[in-house]
């Protein structure tokens, strides 16, 4: 995740177009669709032209973060109203300020490994999603929700979307426990089956 920063602090941005062309090398990883809801895949959707619009070369885990912050309620639920308000700013200063020292680099620690990441993903995001659609396997599921994804972003504590959470001074320790009481209350709360 760190590399060599230039005079600026910035370090070596690449040209736009070759990031865009990264970026939309992603536009389709062919098990995704039968692995995610309709939800969370309109959220990969997302990301995905956030991080083209952003000018990456690749979707990384803040972009997954913004993207289920803006579209995904239950996700919204985990954090309450003025967190996420927080953390939206924080996510949208990462075009015009933090988040710049990302661009050019690969967002990659090393937590997960992911044998195959689909091109235009950092392995960090590639992993967490393989995670997510593994989270939902084992509660029974055949596709993985908004809160399998966080789950799986909030697992490893050396992502993007991490440091980006530690920033808005979010409590990442206690929102593993915080999400799969999200995820009870949605399964198993008024007017369930379960």
């Amino acid at each position: 995740m760190t590399r060599a920063e230039g005079p600026d602090g910035v370090g070596h941005v690449p040209p736009r177009h070759s990031q865009q062309q990264a970026a939309e090398g992603a536009a389709h990883h062919p098990d995704l669709d039968t692995r995610l809801t309709a939800e969370l895949t309109a959220v990969v959707a997302g990301a995905r032209r956030r991080a083209v619009r952003d000018g990456d070369r690749q979707i990384d885990t803040a972009h997954l973060l913004h993207t289920l912050l803006e579209s995904d309620s239950e996700v919204r639920a985990v954090f309450g109203g003025p967190q996420v308000a927080r953390l939206l700013g924080y996510l949208v200063q990462r075009a015009i300020g933090y988040g710049l020292r990302w661009q050019g680099t690969v967002e990659d620690s090393g937590a997960v490994p992911v044998p195959s990441e689909p091109e235009g993903w950092s392995p960090t995001a590639a992993g967490a999603l393989d995670a997510a659609y593994e989270r939902a396997v084992r509660r029974g599921d055949a596709c993985a929700c908004g809160l399998d994804l966080l789950a799986a972003i909030v697992a490893d504590p050396e992502s993007r979307a991490v440091e980006v959470l530690g920033r808005a001074g979010v409590d990442t320790g206690a929102l593993p426990e915080r999400i799969e009481a999200r995820d009870a209350a949605e399964r198993y709360g008024p007017g369930s089956s379960g």
